[in-house]
């Protein structure tokens, strides 16, 4: 999705001379094009997190559109303050961008993880939060949401899934409704696993790219449904569980650190999010309610 990111940041920048990068010493080669072409709307500040923000921050301050980007844990858990009180507080409009979404850095264990990052963010006032599951959807939600005058997280991931769909910001997608009476429910990346799993199988299907604000209605439309929510992250589970009394099941994080290396693979399948450890979870609950 990187790639994606600079291919549409380029492009908006061509339009838009407001546009500033603010980057934490991260994708700075990447987007070596941009800095040479734009050397006075591009800054590397190195590994100062928090610098990153209250500098976006002040620069939206001015009337410019900060992006700022660097590794997800280290942008929004280590600096969840100065969102909050820099970007939210004030109503300064900018773009947060992540790269190493939940287990992206499997090999780097826990200090490089990220699965906190939607949860935590989507308590702040102000803030919209977007879980982009593709390069198509990365682009569609930037090109949407990048001048909304408020402060926007897109979490980017090294691992989208390759299912084409339209999408807009703050709807969910309906990728199965089969009248069932379980709703399996998933976002971001982890659809790929999610549908590979569920597709020839007696269930719904909800597909979510905008954590906040979440699609209120399309849940009520599977409110009477055993709600299966998949997701490598808190935050979607915990955006459905507020809209009212539902059966909902999470499946995904568990209550203790993800302290083991290895590939993404393997963690998903340590945690049970993998196609086999999905698939079979939910033919197991088609089966009670058979």
């Amino acid at each position: 999705m990187r790639k994606q990111f600079k291919k549409t940041v380029m492009d908006l920048a061509l339009k838009n001379d407001k546009i500033v990068l603010i980057f934490g010493d991260v994708s700075v080669y990447l987007f070596k094009d941009f800095s040479e072409k734009y050397p006075d709307r591009f800054y590397n500040m190195g590994i100062c997190e928090n610098t990153l923000v209250s500098v976006g921050a002040g620069v939206s301050s001015r009337g410019l559109i900060p992006f700022i980007h660097t590794i997800a844990p280290f942008i929004t858990e280590r600096s969840f303050e100065q969102i909050k009180l820099d970007m939210c507080y004030n109503n300064f409009g900018g773009n947060i961008v992540s790269c190493g979404a939940s287990f992206d850095y499997a090999w780097d264990g826990a200090t490089h993880h990220c699965y906190t990052d939607l949860a935590i963010l989507r308590t702040l006032p102000n803030i919209e939060v977007i879980q982009p599951g593709s390069c198509k959807e990365l682009d569609v939600l930037l090109r949407s949401q990048y001048d909304n005058g408020k402060p926007t997280y897109f979490r980017l991931s090294d691992h989208p899934h390759n299912i084409d769909m339209e999408v807009e910001f703050g709807k969910g997608v309906v990728l199965k409704d089969a009248g069932a009476d379980i709703t399996v429910v998933t976002a971001g990346p982890l659809l790929g696993n999610v549908w590979e799993a569920c597709s020839d199988l007696p269930v719904n299907v909800l597909y979510f790219h905008t954590i906040k604000p979440v699609d209120k209605e399309l849940i009520q439309r599977y409110k009477d449904t055993k709600i299966m929510v998949f997701h490598d992250a808190f935050g979607l589970y915990e955006a459905i569980c507020e809209l009212g009394e539902l059966s909902v099941s999470r499946y995904g994080i568990p209550d203790e650190f993800c302290s083991w290396y290895g590939t993404l693979a393997e963690i998903r399948e340590k945690i049970g999010i993998d196609v086999k450890s999905i698939r079979d979870v939910v033919k197991r609950s088609t089966k009670k309610r058979s």
